[in-house]
């Protein structure tokens, strides 16, 4: 079975083929610009995404949302994520922090598959905290200044330990019930 992973992401595709090469699926990272609707909730995203997607004929793919939701800043900058990033990135979330002691956070990830056919649509969570200083090499976006467990962040994370708690990586795990269960692995 092969699905297309429709991200500019690289990074997300290696995080699936991690976990679901194991079940046989093979991943494809396919490039494809769709509207993300601008509301709040990140399924309302994934699912209005899907819609576009399927009405231009592809099918057998994943796609997702992503978003940092830091408690003190109201659940800024949650499904404007990838915005913040590109504009402020993680200088600015860092600065927006300065002096703040409530420094939790979680990520979240909501998963859509269209898959023979089937539409499964999943959200993972990790908890954690925003540190005071971007650190590490590894991952990509907030990962350097997110920690899952408040002593590393995930950019210091080996990516086997990082799918372990991540929410994409919980994420996955209930995509793979959720497949399972509807007898596609």
């Amino acid at each position: 079975m092969r699905l297309k992973v429709i991200t500019s992401n690289p990074g997300k595709v290696r995080e699936y083929e991690r976990e679901l090469s194991q079940f046989g699926i093979e991943m494809e990272h396919l490039r494809h610009p769709y509207d993300e609707v601008q509301t709040s909730d990140l399924e309302e995203v994934v699912n209005k995404g899907m819609d576009a997607i399927i009405s231009e004929g592809i099918r057998d793919f994943i796609v997702d949302d992503s978003g940092l939701f830091v408690d003190a800043l109201k659940g800024f900058p949650g499904v404007w994520s990838a915005y913040a990033q590109k504009t402020i990135g993680n200088p600015g979330i860092l600065k927006l922090m300065d002096g703040v002691e409530d420094r939790g956070a979680e990520f979240r990830c909501c998963i859509g598959c269209d898959i023979a056919g089937k539409r499964i649509v999943v959200t993972g969570v990790c908890r954690g905290v925003i540190t005071d200083s971007e650190r590490g090499t590894d991952g990509f976006g907030f990962d350097p200044i997110c920690s899952p467990d408040g002593e590393r962040t995930f950019a210091e994370i080996p990516m086997d330990e990082k799918n372990a708690v991540s929410h994409r990586g919980n994420a996955v795990r209930l995509l793979i019930e959720a497949l399972k269960d509807e007898g596609l692995i």
